[in-house]
């Protein structure tokens, strides 16, 4: 029975979650098509400008992408405290990059609504749009419709694109954030069709690594590294991008070799994961595993089972792969 979308994606629970959507029939999104002889690959960049477009929109980080043939990853990070921490103005301002706003709404802004019914009106269509603003199911939405509207447009049909709704695990702690970004920025590598995680085109990482041959801090539109800071901050990735990328390196030679290194070689971040060496490289190419609605390690499913009063999580034991 498919479980309700409000019971799989809760910022109370974690406000990081893996998204995955894929094309109807296993069908080419953006690939190149051996049988038909066209080719689809400039609806990547349809994809990765649009993940652009809604991240300055929507309360929604994006940690970690990578654009396939038939199929899309992102692992994201909902702020709903910094949507409740916008101004109205700053609301509208949001949601007028990607939408048309109403007449009465510019009337608003300009301090020139006419009626007490008006303002009312007005603030209660302002408030709808900040709790969608921080809704997974609104951006997984119009990231999908607008992908899909240009795709049938170009190939002169009708019909769904995507192959039911979007595919999402909770990630419940640190351990299974990593690992969900490494599984992400690595997929081109494991589906061979790049040697290279870190040029693998139509990533983040590669995004990263470009921002920092250009001395930027960071990608433009992507979460921000934090590091483990003595001073918890609310949003960003708890890591270093230097022990990350060091960890993605590493661990994408280990899946070209099929075999593991020794222990010299581990990279310091995998060290504080909690998680043996053959366990993390299991994590990175078993983590989506079919069905699983959450990943993380025993404790934080233990945890998250006596939250939801049932006797099994359905998830991925990221020390017990």
């Amino acid at each position: 029975m498919t479980t309700a979308r409000k019971k799989l994606v809760d910022t109370n629970i974690t406000p990081y979650y893996h998204c995955v959507s894929r094309c109807v029939r296993q069908s080419f999104l953006c690939g190149h098509d051996k049988a038909s002889g066209r080719s689809y690959e400039h609806r990547k960049q349809w994809v990765e400008n649009r993940i652009n477009l809604l991240t300055k929109v929507y309360c929604i980080d994006v940690c970690a992408y990578a654009v396939m043939s038939n199929h899309y990853h992102l692992v994201v990070f909902i702020d709903k405290a910094g949507a409740e921490e916008l101004t109205p103005y700053e609301v509208v301002n949001r949601w007028a990059i990607g939408h048309k706003i109403p007449d009465m709404v510019k009337r608003w802004q300009t301090g020139t609504v006419e009626t007490p019914a008006e303002l009312k009106a007005c603030n209660r269509l302002i408030e709808s749009w900040r709790i969608r603003l921080c809704d997974l199911g609104w951006f997984m939405k119009e990231l999908n419709y607008d992908i899909a509207r240009k795709a049938n447009e170009e190939d002169d049909c009708k019909g769904h694109f995507w192959e039911s709704r979007y595919k999402s695990q909770a990630l419940l702690d640190e351990s299974a954030l990593i690992a969900a970004m490494a599984y992400v920025d690595l997929n081109p590598v494991r589906a061979g069709v790049s040697k290279n995680a870190l040029t693998s085109d139509f990533t983040s990482i590669k995004r990263r690594v470009i921002a920092l041959e250009n001395n930027q801090d960071t990608a433009p539109n992507l979460a921000v590294f934090v590091g483990r800071n003595q001073q918890k901050v609310r949003k960003g990735i708890p890591f270093t991008l230097a022990d990350y990328v060091d960890l993605l390196c590493w661990s994408s030679t280990q899946n070209r070799q099929g075999k593991a290194s020794i222990q010299k070689d581990i990279p310091s971040l995998l060290g504080g994961l909690n998680l043996e060496q053959s366990n993390w490289l299991a994590a990175v190419t078993l983590i989506e595993r079919k069905r699983a609605k959450f990943v993380g390690l025993r404790s934080s499913l233990g945890k998250q089972r006596g939250k939801m009063s049932i006797s099994r999580v359905n998830g991925v034991k990221l020390d017990v792969l």
